[in-house]
């Protein structure tokens, strides 16, 4: 969880998909990833090395994922496949501030549906959609290992908040939108 002062937005910056390449210190992150791996099996850091560049660029445009098989020396198609497996990857530019909210039936049975409700109501938005100012991205994910704390949300994919009630999300909110203008 975030503390009063730890910052919870993170700006998308503008690219241009075709021209982003990975810094020399998202190189580095990923070779201290292949590291704990084989030399045969560097293909093994993929969702680490994926993680690092969506960190570096905010999504995860082509290029990139072509960059990090070439990197890792694997078939572009299975970054794909890992990229669109999981949840966590963007393959599109989101948001300044992706939420992700579970609702797995264990997160259902505990508010996850009237928080989720919540959610889309003042964001004015659906699960998969950005507002038009481009702040929030909605996300529904798949389970977050975290249902005692349900209703779970989780933004930026960094920082997790739980048992978040109407109030709760309503302050969530109010403190991403005053990070955004900022």
């Amino acid at each position: 969880m975030s503390g009063p002062d730890t910052p919870l937005s993170t700006a998308i910056p503008a690219l241009d998909p075709q021209s982003v390449r990975l810094s020399a210190d998202s190189l580095r992150r990923i070779d201290r990833e292949v590291a704990k791996y084989p030399a045969a099996q560097r293909q093994s850091a993929v969702i680490a090395a994926l993680a690092i560049a969506q960190d570096q660029v905010g999504w995860l445009p082509p290029p990139v994922m072509e960059e990090v098989a070439a990197y890792l020396e694997m078939a572009p198609v299975a970054v794909y496949e890992v990229a669109t497996f999981y949840h966590m990857f963007q393959l599109r530019p989101p948001g300044r501030n992706k939420i992700t909210i579970c609702t797995n039936l264990p997160c259902a049975l505990s508010g996850a549906n009237v928080a989720a409700r919540r959610l889309q109501e003042k964001l004015g938005i659906g699960f998969g959609q950005t507002t038009a100012d481009g702040a929030c991205t909605l996300v529904e994910g798949e389970c977050l290992g975290a249902c005692g704390d349900a209703p779970v949300l989780l933004v930026n994919n960094k920082q997790m908040h739980g048992l978040m009630n109407p109030d709760q999300i309503d302050a969530l909110l109010d403190q991403l939108a005053a990070e955004t203008k900022r």
